[in-house]
């Protein structure tokens, strides 16, 4: 969620040389393209801004591999029973890959192995993230996660909403997992709907982020970790708030780039596919060195994360995406401390940690 976030252009050639093949994504539950022999494009609804996440269906003859499920809730149940029926011919799903642990992405994971006999495929860190935040179920925000928010520069409306409500329990939108999954990991090869992937790992928007690299064509699977016109959140949360995604998300890039063919054909959990990766991966790799060089000199004076919107997304942030935002900008910052480029001392007026750049 940086400068990039914007719109993909209304035509399927865009300026950075990054093609848009299919400008109209596929209707939810009966719509699916075919974006390449057995292997279906499908889209799911979400209640947020970004209001979509897409899923990848792929032919293993007996049956499916899907890549990735939705939120867990009765319209989205109601839609797979349609995509089921529908363009998947009435085959089972035996296999549910899930890219990374957020929940529109392992939201039904747990309901298909329970309902439908499916195997659940993840990396170790997704399995164990998702099923720890299932059972952590919450009905007031935690001390820590409260301390989180006044050290981050929250703002006082949102500090007090947040300290009032019930907060969001990942149980909320997830099934629950039971015990039991395959582990991938980093250079394991993989078969699905007839071709043999290469695994390689990501990191920065979510830990262990697999993503999934075709062998026999020019299909990538890459999750939110590789997507066309916004860039992924890459943030700082109360679980880990020494956690430095900035430098993890900008090395796993640096890593992937070299895999990158200007054919490739991105199949993203978000928006719509595309080619071009190479240029796109530079973009990726770029808008964040750029926002840390903005935010630098931003804090020539004392900043929280709070107060250092305006350099990293130079457009107003609603009440719907304030949160990412905040974890976003905290990320940033934390980022420059931990290299060394800036210092942070805790305020006393209203115990936001500042940062100021050296020198």
């Amino acid at each position: 969620m940086t400068d990039t976030v914007k719109d993909a252009p209304p035509k399927n050639v865009a300026p950075e040389g990054l093609r848009y093949p299919w400008e109209t994504p596929p209707e939810h539950g009966s719509g699916a393209i075919e974006v390449a022999p057995g292997v279906l494009w499908l889209r799911f609804p979400l209640p947020m801004k970004l209001d979509h996440v897409n899923v990848y269906a792929l032919d293993d003859g007996d049956g499916w591999t899907i890549i990735d499920t939705g939120f867990a809730s009765k319209k989205t149940k109601a839609i797979w029973a349609e995509a089921m029926a529908g363009p998947l011919g009435g085959r089972p799903v035996k296999r549910v890959v899930v890219t990374h642990h957020h929940p529109d992405h392992i939201g039904l994971a747990g309901w298909f192995q329970t309902e439908h006999g499916a195997e659940l495929v993840t990396t170790r860190t997704a399995w164990l993230t998702a099923r720890m935040l299932t059972l952590d179920q919450q009905e007031v925000a935690p001390a820590e996660t409260l301390s989180f928010y006044r050290q981050s520069g929250m703002d006082t409306y949102t500090f007090e909403k947040r300290r009032r409500d019930r907060p969001f329990n990942f149980s909320d939108v997830v099934a629950p997992l039971p015990l039991g999954y395959g582990r991938i990991r980093q250079g394991d090869p993989i078969t699905m709907g007839g071709r043999v992937w290469d695994i390689h790992i990501g990191n920065g928007h979510a830990p262990e982020h697999a993503t999934f690299w075709s062998r026999d064509d020019n299909l990538v699977i890459a999750g939110d970790q590789i997507l066309p016109s916004i860039s992924p959140n890459v943030g700082v949360y109360p679980t880990e708030p020494m956690a430095d995604p900035i430098g993890e998300w900008l090395e796993a890039c640096e890593r992937l780039a070299p895999l990158a063919r200007p054919d490739h054909l991105v199949l993203g959990g978000h928006k719509v596919p595309f080619t071009g990766l190479p240029k796109r991966m530079e973009q990726l790799i770029n808008n964040h060195h750029g926002a840390l060089r903005r935010l630098l000199d931003y804090i020539e004076s004392p900043k929280s994360a709070g107060e250092c919107f305006p350099p990293l997304f130079k457009r107003s942030i609603g009440e719907g995406e304030y949160g990412l935002a905040l974890v976003e900008a905290v990320a940033h910052l934390s980022h420059l401390y931990q290299t060394g480029l800036a210092t942070r001392t805790l305020r006393e007026s209203d115990g936001a940690l500042v940062y100021q750049r050296k020198g």
